[in-house]
């Protein structure tokens, strides 16, 4: 299976639908549309001919430990080389310590070509960018001379260690100690699970963000610090210094992302120094979990892209049967199988889905541009609120989305699908990690229901709606009017029914559970349904004016209407489950789950 960037949808949501260039512009960044659209253009290059080709030999070899150091698949080193001497790794990291600068808009698209072409490829570098993120606002200003630079380049790679084998979600549980020493830096010791790239062949140096405990912290999260812990101290000339006391003590055996290494990392009195205020670094830390969360939503849209594409080309090719209306290749012993009906029906749904997530991202990337870039101290915390909304549900319904496009992506390829040769059940099998990790999607749906919705009463979900449904409102196009009523009539669904979910879980704080993740289901789903009409308008406006792409435009109009009519009916089924209170899963006694 070959997996080609899509281009032309990039630059349709870029520029049409959300005008980058303008964007840029607010940012204090002139970017104009040739220079973007050349970075896309390379970066499509680099992640087809380079990147891709890694994928499967990538899932079949895996990396292993050897002589107490991770080996990563044959090509990962030396593609990781290039990825850091064409200056990939630079691309979002701030402007003083040698990054570009770019928007995370522009950044995100290729990093969504990445995880599209290797979702394992692309783990090793994304924590990585966190990690810059976190140190650049949090650490000192020792800590960001030595060690800023060389993250910000790629030479050096990040990691975010937080599990233990006891603290998965409830971080309080967490025992790692950090002992002050006499010159300022820590000795940290403990065990951390799940860490992706905790070791590797591909950097000189690693550099842990690691949460601990200091002996006098206070109990529960409030007593938790961040410590960064490298793999080789930093001598006084930015060299590699000596070797710190944190090593990989195993690997795990995974499903998938079977080419990034998972690991158990030891840390046995490691040298380290802390990240911000002391008792502080949970606060720290999410500065990094948002771009993390973020990146994970990018990780599904990668792989529904790259499902879609392999169904597609598939369906195209693949004879089976007549068409219910008669031959449409009647010189073929059969008709390709994307003339039925139900074929069709898994295309368009991968389709729709896809491209719909796609605008999302850029609808939430855009917000996180404005949070850190915005000219004004408002716009930029209420940029930083609309992010705030937005990133759980970005993370957790992209990356359910990924998982049912790569299904869907199986389905289409019939018993072949089953088959390793195919490449679409590594898809299914790296998809299902995207669920899990950086917090599980059922722990995306608690934090929008109570800090966000909650935490403010609805105000910032009323805002967003208010601003969806200005913009349906004043849909002229007379075609759409259909396909905008029934918009506006969710989007004011969505307002009541978050008035009901706020009052139903202040009742009953159980009521918090039992409604989260189909109110998280149902958001994600009306949202992109304004997006599907602002994409329609936007190519009915590009028809209009003459168009030469006519059958690009046209056809964005059919998909936008097939979601209409198809996809946005499943938010009733959620908006009824959630109703259903959180009675019918409580009430029924633990012995009696099974007999």
């Amino acid at each position: 299976m070959n997996y080609r960037a899509p281009l032309r949808d990039m630059h349709f949501v870029l520029h049409e639908v959300f005008d980058v260039t303008a964007h840029c512009a607010r940012l204090g960044n002139e970017l104009d549309r040739e220079t973007i659209d050349g970075i896309l253009e390379q970066g499509a290059r680099f992640a087809g001919e380079v990147v891709a080709p890694l994928n499967r030999q990538g899932d079949e070899q895996g990396c292993r430990l050897e002589q107490g150091g991770v080996r990563t698949p044959d090509g990962f080193p030396e593609a990781y080389r290039h990825y850091v001497e064409q200056g990939w790794g630079g691309m979002t990291g701030p402007l003083e310590h040698d990054g570009q600068g770019l928007p995370q808009m522009i950044a995100a698209c290729f990093h969504e070509m990445l995880m599209g072409a290797s979702l394992s490829f692309r783990i090793y570098s994304g924590l990585t960018e966190g990690a810059v993120l976190a140190l650049h606002r949090h650490g000192s200003a020792a800590l960001k001379r030595d060690y800023l630079g060389k993250l910000v380049s790629g030479e050096w790679a990040g990691t975010m260690c937080l599990t233990e084998p006891q603290a998965g979600t409830d971080l309080a549980l967490l025992r790692t100690r950090a002992e002050p020493q006499g010159d300022g830096s820590y000795r940290i010791s403990g065990s951390k699970i799940f860490i992706s790239g905790g070791d590797q062949d591909l950097t000189e140096n690693i550099v842990h963000l690691v949460l601990a405990r200091l002996p006098d912290a206070p109990a529960g999260v409030r007593g938790i610090s961040l410590f960064l812990v490298p793999k080789f101290e930093c001598s006084d000339d930015s060299s590699l210094g000596a070797r710190n006391a944190v090593a990989c003590g195993a690997l795990e055996h995974k499903m998938g992302i079977k080419g990034a290494a998972t690991c158990v990392m030891n840390f046995d009195g490691a040298r380290g120094w802390l990240v911000g205020e002391a008792n502080q670094g949970l606060a720290c830390m999410f500065t990094m979990m948002n771009d993390a969360r973020f990146q994970v939503g990018l990780q599904g849209l990668g792989i529904a892209e790259a499902a879609f594409q392999g169904g597609l080309a598939y369906a195209r090719e693949r004879l089976q049967s007549r068409s219910l209306a008669g031959p449409v290749a009647p010189e073929c012993a059969a008709d390709p199988i994307i003339c039925h009906p139900d074929v069709r029906r898994m295309l368009l749904t991968q389709k729709t889905l896809s491209e719909g997530c796609r605008m999302l991202a850029a609808f939430a990337a855009q917000a996180l541009d404005l949070e850190h870039g915005a000219a004004q101290p408002e716009a930029r915390a209420s940029a930083g609120r609309r992010a705030a909304l937005l990133i759980p549900i970005v993370k957790a319904f992209l990356t359910d989305v990924g998982q049912e496009v790569a299904s869907l992506g199986v389905q289409l390829y019939g018993g072949h699908g089953y088959i390793r040769e195919w490449g679409m059940e590594q898809l299914m099998r790296d998809s299902r990690i995207t669920q899990l990790y950086e917090g599980t999607n059922g722990i995306q749906a608690l934090d929008l229901i109570r800090r966000k919705l909650l935490g403010d009463g609805g105000e910032q979900l009323r805002l967003l709606i208010d601003e969806l449904l200005d913009a349906a409102g004043n849909c002229r196009a007379e075609a759409l009017a259909g396909m905008a009523q029934a918009v506006a009539q969710r989007l004011q669904e969505w307002r009541n029914l978050s008035a009901e979910v706020i009052d139903a879980c202040r009742c009953d704080p159980q009521e918090i559970g039992a409604v989260s993740v189909d109110f998280l289901a149902y958001s994600g789903y009306v949202l992109l349904a304004a997006l599907w009409l602002r994409a329609a308008e936007t190519a009915s406006a590009a028809l209009a004016a003459g168009s030469q792409d006519s059958a690009f435009y046209q056809a964005k109009i059919q998909a936008a209407a097939f979601y209409w009519r198809r996809v946005l009916p499943r938010a009733t089924a959620h908006c009824e489950a959630l109703r259903g209170g959180a009675q019918c899963l409580m009430s029924l006694d633990q012995a009696h789950f099974a007999f």
